[in-house]
């Protein structure tokens, strides 16, 4: 069995790793590099691979650098099955959509041709097929099984076994416990593991303190008569945060305030979130017992803003007030408007939940730049400047540990991707001293046989 990275090695987005063996060949994910734009221009490179010779695809869950390039694989050939979770399906088909019209208008900003168009990604959706956790799927010699990520809904950690080998590719692991979905599953008896880093060299603040942060964070806004923006990705980060606006304002523990969720494609997924809340496969019985009790997401005070006259609307609301709009890094959508609009207020205060990528427009204002670029206007950044890490849907170094310690006694080797190179070198050392696991980070393109 061969196994070879040819994204997610080095860097945190553009997932992707290929397993062949038999004569087979199956990817896990194939993700948009992200960085400075939506789609780095690295994505315009073919692929290092014959997309026709990829028998399927395997996904662990709907963020776009995990998933975003898969209609531009079909485009130049593929025609193979694609595998996940039914919520990651239905999730795929609207971030892909979405992903489709940001990035057109992107190549048209560098006169290049667009990746792929809206017939790809249609095309891409009849080859999908959604599974249950657990049920075991047949690819040529490969054994494919679905565990539970508790990262975002319906995401997974896909456990492959051939040749007599086991090998678990984690995907991104949650923040455990989540607010509402399961924690993630553990995973014993592997011989080969692929973990995520994107925090190894750091820990988050637990849902207790991030809760207070995010409640001091709105008091301290409103009291000064300004807008809270927060950047948030438009799935799970968004319904997370309004699960907790929802106690927050029901427990009269904030000050009264308009909240805005002005993202046409959080309001989308929300309805899927909507479509499994009765299904215990993905929802705690919490959760389904609050949705029942309490609605889904909705409370008083929350407008969501699906049209362009309604966020254009947002405009005309004095402070204070709460605008939650995608996307999560700033890299596109209406956040853009509202920063270029709030940023020079010493008022207001941009509220930052979730990573934010190298040489991201959120990166920059999060590291303290004084002025920054918005929908081209140079634009000063007055404003105060908020994070809290506790918010991410990404597990951190303690999490992922604890993901890997029933395998130490199986497991031969471990790689470390999906994650900046710091903090993927402390992840494999912490590895090695805390658990006596064979840690090894990947450079990109390389292949190791198994």
């Amino acid at each position: 069995m061969k196994l070879t990275f040819y994204g997610g090695a080095g860097s945190v987005t553009g997932s992707n790793y290929m397993l062949e063996s038999n004569g087979t060949k199956i990817l896990i994910d194939c993700g948009l590099f992200q960085g400075e734009s939506f789609s780095e221009l690295k994505n315009y490179e073919e692929f290092e691979y014959d997309p026709k010779s990829i028998t399927a695809v395997c996904v662990t869950h709907a963020h776009i650098d995990h998933i975003g390039r898969i209609p531009q694989l079909h485009k130049n050939g593929f025609e193979g099955r694609i595998i996940s979770t039914e919520p990651t399906r239905d999730f795929a088909e609207a971030l892909l959509v979405d992903a489709e019209h940001t990035m057109r208008e992107e190549a048209a900003h560098h006169h290049k041709k667009p990746l792929y168009d809206i017939n790809d990604v249609n095309h891409v959706m009849k080859l999908w097929e959604g599974f249950p956790y657990h049920k075991h799927v047949m690819v040529g010699p490969f054994d494919i099984e679905l565990y539970d990520a508790g990262h975002v809904l319906g995401s997974s950690s896909i456990v492959v076994t051939v040749e007599g080998k086991r090998i678990v590719f984690s995907g991104d692991l949650g923040n455990t416990p989540a607010p509402f979905i399961h924690p993630t599953e553990q995973i014993p008896d592997v011989d080969y593991a692929l973990i995520e880093s994107t925090y190894g060299d750091r820990l988050h603040e637990r849902i207790p303190e991030r809760t207070e942060l995010l409640e001091d964070a709105i008091e301290e806004t409103v009291k000064a008569g300004g807008t809270l923006m927060i950047p948030a990705f438009a799935l799970e980060r968004t319904q997370e945060l309004l699960f907790e606006l929802n106690e927050l304002t029901q427990g009269g523990r904030i000050p009264p305030a308009p909240i805005y969720v002005d993202s046409p494609l959080a309001i989308k997924l929300t309805a899927v979130y909507q479509k499994y809340s009765e299904d215990p496969t993905y929802f705690s019985e919490e959760a389904i017992v609050n949705f029942r009790k309490k609605g889904m997401f909705n409370f008083p005070g929350l407008t969501m803003s699906l049209t362009v006259e309604q966020s254009k609307a947002i405009n005309n609301v004095e402070p204070p007030k709460v605008v939650i709009a995608g996307s999560g890094m700033s890299q596109g959508g209406r956040i853009l408007h509202h920063e270029q609009r709030y940023l020079p207020d010493p008022r207001s205060t941009i509220l930052f939940v979730g990573y934010q990528s190298y040489g991201s427009l959120g990166r920059k204002i999060m590291e303290g730049a004084k002025t920054v670029r918005v929908l081209g206007e140079e634009v000063p950044v007055r404003c105060k400047v908020r994070s809290i890490s506790g918010y991410s849907a990404h597990a951190d170094q303690n999490q992922l540990l604890q993901w890997l310690e029933p395998m130490r006694e199986h497991v031969k080797r471990v790689f470390v991707v999906q994650g900046e190179g710091e903090s993927s070198i402390a992840l494999a050392q912490r590895m090695i001293d805390a658990l006596a696991i064979e840690a090894e980070v990947p450079a990109a393109n390389s292949t190791v046989v198994l």
